[in-house]
């Protein structure tokens, strides 16, 4: 007799399950917090990044133009130094003695030639009287000419020994740097053989850059219009920058490697950049004017191409197909798939599908605020 009720509670069992299965309605999700950005309408620039060596804007090796011994170092190693400062003194004893030796031959021969002059002048006399032969007066005429050009010789030979004299002291020829001295004060040089040392100037100074050779004719254009700008990052210092102007661009493309050499000059008054040190290079070649542009952090990239989730009055997302064009800093050009002033998620989009619900927030001064 108790067999028979139990399918029976089964029964009445599953109903009662059932009922309340179809009381129970589905949670909606909660909305994605995300944060967004507007896509805004401005003009671009057109840059073109690289990598640059700073030089010296001048590098001068200092060597001795006469030999002899080394005097005095008139500056210390790694200082600045104006043009025309002393920075050697070469022992000028020899020179000077030589100078002496030159002047006092000068003024032996003049009054020689003097004396021949006039001997000379007192025959022609006597030659008209019939005193004198003409052999004779030629003869004295001859000497007194030939004093007068040894005068002339002993002059350009004291010309030459005052100028080896102020070789003695040598001066810097540019305003620049000094490096490290290589020869000290009591060392013999000889002429034009070691530099003892070398003075580059770094105000202003050169950054050296190659771009690629598809960019010439940019380039080009850009330097026809006018002065072509350059920027330079400092090195090691993040934000900090020197803007210069491109004054040199390579006659021939290279052909291994396929880029134009090309060199800026920077004032460089704070003297952050320094020669050997490596930077980089942003080249302004244009302006895009009217471009729509969007955080780049919004550009996402699936196997259709690029995208974007764009926010529609609804706070629904979607997915949205774009064109992309440069990037420029953290920015990027948007030139099919984007209005401006429509909205792009920025951050969140991992957990975003078509249609999703958001949470707009948009950073501001550091919080994060809901929009």
């Amino acid at each position: 007799m108790r067999f028979p009720l139990l399918p029976l509670c089964l029964v009445l069992l599953l109903s009662c399950v059932s009922c309340t299965a179809k009381k129970e309605k589905p949670r909606p999700k909660p909305p994605v917090p995300v944060q967004t950005a507007q896509a805004v309408q401005k003009d671009v620039p057109i840059q073109v990044k690289a990598i640059g060596n700073v030089e010296a804007f001048t590098s001068v090796a200092i060597k001795s133009q006469v030999g002899g011994q080394i005097a005095r170092i008139h500056f210390s190693e790694g200082s600045n130094v104006a043009q025309g400062a002393l920075l050697v003194s070469i022992d000028p004893e020899p020179f000077q003695a030589s100078l002496s030796q030159f002047e006092a031959a000068l003024a032996r021969d003049q009054a020689l030639a003097r004396f021949s002059h006039e001997q000379a002048v007192r025959y022609e006399g006597l030659l008209k009287e019939g005193i004198v032969t003409s052999d004779q007066y030629e003869s004295l005429q001859s000497n007194a000419e030939s004093l007068a050009a040894a005068v002339v010789a002993d002059r350009a030979a004291i010309r030459n020994a005052k100028i080896q004299l102020g070789y003695c002291s040598i001066r810097s020829p540019i305003a620049g740097r000094t490096g490290t001295v290589a020869l000290q004060p009591g060392n013999l040089v000889k002429a034009n053989d070691l530099a003892i040392v070398t003075v580059n100037q770094v105000s202003p100074i050169s950054v050296t850059f190659s771009l690629p050779e598809k960019r010439l004719g940019e380039i080009k254009r850009a330097m026809a219009a006018g002065q072509l700008k350059v920027e330079a990052v400092i090195p090691n210092e993040p934000g900090a920058s020197e803007t210069g102007t491109i004054n040199f661009l390579d006659n021939a493309v290279n052909p291994a490697t396929g880029t134009i050499k090309l060199k800026g000059v920077f004032a460089n008054k704070s003297h952050k950049l320094w020669p050997g040190q490596f930077t980089d290079v942003l080249v302004t070649l244009a302006s895009r004017k009217s471009s729509v542009v969007v955080p780049t952090s919004a550009v996402q990239t699936s196997q259709q191409g690029e995208f974007v989730y764009v926010v529609k009055q609804d706070n629904k997302v979607e997915m949205r197909q774009v064109v992309t064009a440069a990037a420029v800093g953290e920015e990027t050009v948007i030139e099919k798939g984007v209005a401006p002033g429509e909205t792009v998620v920025t951050d969140g989009q991992l957990r975003l599908t078509p249609g999703a619900a958001v949470e707009s927030k948009v950073k501001q001064g550091g919080e994060v605020k809901k929009k």
